[in-house]
Order: C-alpha cells, then structure tokens, then sequence
C-alpha cells in the first residue's frame, strides 16, 4: 500500500510488495492492508472454519480490529461476500425466536414478535409473510385458519384441516351441532331428548359440542 510519499508497502500477510491499486485494506478500525488473494483466503478460511463466525478478525497477528465486509468486498469471489453477508444477517437473530412460512414456496424466515410478557394466549397468532404477503399462524406454524383457535385447530385430525374442514369446524361452533365420540360425525339436534344412535351404531346420552374435541 502506497503511503503519503508514494511508497509501495507490503501485504500484511505473504508480504509481497503492492501496487497502490492492489492494496486491500479489511478494517475501518486498522490500517493493515492485503493482496486480494490472502484477504480471500483469509475469510474463505474463517467462513469454513465451522464455528459459523460472523465476526472475521484482522489476520494481522498484532491486531484485534474485526474486518468489513463492505470494505472487503472488491478483493472476494461473489461467493465469498454472498456467504460472510449471510453469516452476519443470521448472527443479528441469534437469541431470537423464528417461524418460517409455512407454504412451501416460500418458507421466509422471519423473528417471531412475541412481547414474552404473558403465556400462550398473548402469543402472536395471525401473521403476514414478509416475503409472499399470505397469512398464516405463528403459533402453529400452517397456514391462517381463520374462524378457528389454536386449541380447536390442534385437536383436529390431519384429514380435517384443510380450508373446506374449518369452515365446517366454525359453522358447527356456531350452530352449537354436537359431534359422535366414535366417528366423529357432526349431527344437530332440532328436537327431543339428548339421547342419539349416530349412523355408526354408537349410542350416546351427551354428544360433546365442537369445542370440547370429544
């Protein structure tokens, strides 16, 4: 690197002499400057390392200063950038609860807003992607059924949560229809005792309302 004279300083690691258009410096916080091979290397070998270090330190030995990628960027492979950016954007949500989108061309990930301050109930429930726009559920991670709680979506089976089956779950919660314990069939009463022989033969003296999930 070229100093106020002119002069052409080696790079801080191969300690090759550079031209004052090679010179590569890695920190805002230091002075050190490098070739474009043995910056590249340097993070390429610190990404790989397998701790999933965000943070690249300066590869001078006497130097604690942390490089930037920006600053970094014209001496490393698109790969090399493309895969530290990464490494950083992910370090910012550590701690931090995440969902994803649940529809499987999507699957963004995104930090759950939750305030942590009460239990399940002050959980955040309807949620929109940031990346598709659709709604979908934070709690139970599928998408936005509405007209259905959480307790009432987690008691049906995996055949009976698709949209036509939670139209059918809201309607009978508001017909207040009764369900049969056996087959789970939805029958409504318009007369007579609590007393019922479902079609599947099984005979019951109380039907449990839809939001028992008998």
């Amino acid at each position: 690197m070229a100093g106020a004279d002119g002069a052409v300083h080696p790079c801080s690691i191969c300690m090759e002499p550079m031209a004052p258009g090679a010179a590569h410096r890695g920190g805002a916080a230091c002075a050190h400057a490098f070739c474009a091979a043995c910056l590249s290397g340097h993070v390429r070998a610190k990404l790989e390392s397998g701790g999933g270090a965000a943070v690249v330190r300066c590869p001078d030995a006497s130097c604690a200063g942390a490089l930037d990628a920006e600053l970094c960027r014209g001496a490393l492979p698109s790969d090399v950038f493309e895969r530290w950016c990464a490494a950083l954007c992910e370090s910012l949500f550590l701690g931090a609860r995440r969902t994803y989108c649940p529809f499987p061309d999507c699957s963004e990930m995104m930090v759950a807003d939750d305030d942590g301050g009460g239990g399940a109930e002050e959980c955040v429930t309807q949620s929109e992607c940031q990346g598709c726009r659709r709604l979908f559920c934070a709690r139970c991670s599928v998408p936005w059924h509405a007209g259905v709680s959480c307790e009432e979506f987690a008691r049906l089976g995996e055949g009976e949560r698709a949209r036509e089956d939670l139209l059918l779950v809201e309607a009978a919660r508001e017909g207040n229809w009764k369900r049969c314990p056996r087959c789970r069939f939805y029958v409504e009463k318009s007369s007579g005792c609590l007393h019922i022989t479902c079609r599947s033969g099984f005979n019951s003296a109380i039907v449990a309302p839809v939001s028992s999930g008998s």
